[in-house]
């Protein structure tokens, strides 16, 4: 599994009110969450997501409430994937359910600038940036990570190995 797209980098402790704020929870549909995706930060990003970017953050990305509509208006604002040196586990699980894939990657907002082209690798535990022409080792996902990944979340990954029974 890889992904391809243009860095947006935030920093440290982006809490899940700034990814998706508080008043947007009574939204349903998954594009309206989208839209209103990082406005306490940047209110243009749902417009620059929407070609399809990786979201690199710093220290302790999507902590605060345990709401799982911050990763889905991330995801279905565009987000490819979320690098980030460290997670609030609530976060990353929610993020891994839902299908949006998270890694947890050491030196990753020291070695991305916000607007490099980046290329991720899940299987390998390759980054590159392709701005700069170097290579990264990542962690690897756990296999049974990257198979609910390539089943678009959890509860389609459920579906698939019920169907198997």
């Amino acid at each position: 599994m890889k992904v391809t797209g243009t860095a947006i980098k935030f920093g440290d402790n982006i809490d899940t009110d700034v990814i998706l704020p508080g008043k947007y929870l009574v939204l349903i549909s998954l594009d309206d969450l989208a839209k209103h995706a990082m406005e306490g930060l940047d209110p243009a990003f749902p417009e620059k997501a929407a070609k399809g970017v990786i979201v690199v953050g710093g220290k302790n990305f999507g902590c605060g409430s345990s709401r799982e509509q911050a990763p889905l208006a991330l995801k279905y604002a565009g987000v490819k994937c979320v690098l980030a040196e460290s997670f609030a586990r609530i976060f990353f699980r929610n993020a891994i359910n839902i299908g949006l894939p998270a890694i947890e990657f050491k030196g990753i907002s020291t070695a991305v600038d916000n607007g490099d082209e980046v290329a991720v690798d899940f299987e390998a535990g390759k980054v590159r940036n392709v701005t700069k022409g170097k290579s990264l080792e990542a962690p690897k996902l756990p296999p049974f990570i990257l198979e609910i990944l390539a089943d678009g979340g959890l509860i389609e990954n459920l579906r698939k190995r019920l169907k198997k029974k």
